[in-house]
């Protein structure tokens, strides 16, 4: 048995609900919980309403879960024995956020827990008992959604200076938007999936935090001022930390090589990302 309760002055008892002990059973506390004179939000007349809670649930992670058989108890205190309740053998009850409790409504008729020769009662005076089989416990995984209701756009400017002097990869400076931490990430000979193309992505390099945005990415045409390379996304787009949107191919090298097109002038390219952000994704 797990948890008892013995019950002195029982008539004084006030008509509501009774919440008694918090008692450890596969990692969740739990309690008994007690009706007096009946569960009057089931609108149970003339009997004892008696139940099994979990307590404590702000402590559990978002969807927790727990199965569970029990057996709630009832001393018949003139034969030293128990009163056993329980559901039919080998079904567990699932409780969870929205079912904290289950148990019996009519646990007992008043007339029969009165009646002393019964032993239920004696002396004012009752015991009440429950035991736990925790089958099962499952958490379930969460995240949260913030949608932004004000969505503003922001820009960040990458001026590149001496590009033929750069390795496989280049990335700018972090910068601020939307109350996030980006990066621009830049292959000038292109990434892993190809070799004849600049890669361009933007990066969220916040933790623990994914992102719906919209982007756009752009070389500038320093030549012509009207022209430009650009890869536009308006899609609400996922962004996770440090992983990478945008093109493997965003633009072919020698056309990027073209001093002509404006792209890169005097070794010198300027890049330019706009992000439109809409919400954030939170696990919880």
């Amino acid at each position: 048995m797990h948890y008892m309760i013995t019950i002195q002055s029982f008539s004084s008892l006030a008509n509501r609900k009774y919440q008694f002990g918090k008692f450890e059973v596969g990692r969740f506390k739990w309690n008994l919980v007690l009706y007096p004179n009946g569960n009057k939000g089931k609108n149970v007349k003339d009997h004892i309403s008696v139940y099994l809670g979990i307590a404590d649930i702000n402590s559990l992670s978002f969807g927790w879960e727990a199965y569970a058989n029990f057996r709630l108890f009832l001393l018949d205190q003139n034969k030293d024995m128990f009163l056993i309740v329980q559901d039919r053998i080998g079904k567990e009850k699932k409780f969870h956020g929205l079912k904290r409790e289950w148990g019996f409504d009519e646990f007992i008729s008043l007339e029969d827990f009165n009646d002393a020769s019964n032993g239920y009662l004696v002396e004012d005076t009752c015991v009440f008992g429950v035991e736990v089989f925790v089958k099962e416990r499952n958490i379930v995984k969460g995240e949260c959604l913030s949608v932004i209701k004000n969505i503003t756009s922001f820009k960040h400017v990458w001026k590149i200076a001496d590009f033929s002097w750069w390795g496989s990869y280049k990335e700018s400076k972090l910068f601020t938007g939307g109350n996030h931490e980006w990066k621009i990430g830049l292959y000038p000979r292109g990434d892993s999936t190809t070799s004849s193309y600049l890669s361009l992505f933007l990066f969220l390099t916040d933790q623990n935090v994914k992102i719906y945005a919209a982007y756009t990415l752009r070389i500038l045409d320093q030549v012509h001022g009207t022209r430009h390379e650009t890869f536009v996304n308006n899609e609400a787009t996922l962004f996770s930390d440090n992983e990478g949107q945008g093109l493997s191919k965003f633009v072919e090298l020698g056309r990027f090589q073209d001093s002509g097109n404006g792209l890169l002038v005097m070794d010198v390219c300027t890049v330019e990302a706009e992000v439109l952000v809409f919400g954030a994704l939170k696990s919880l």
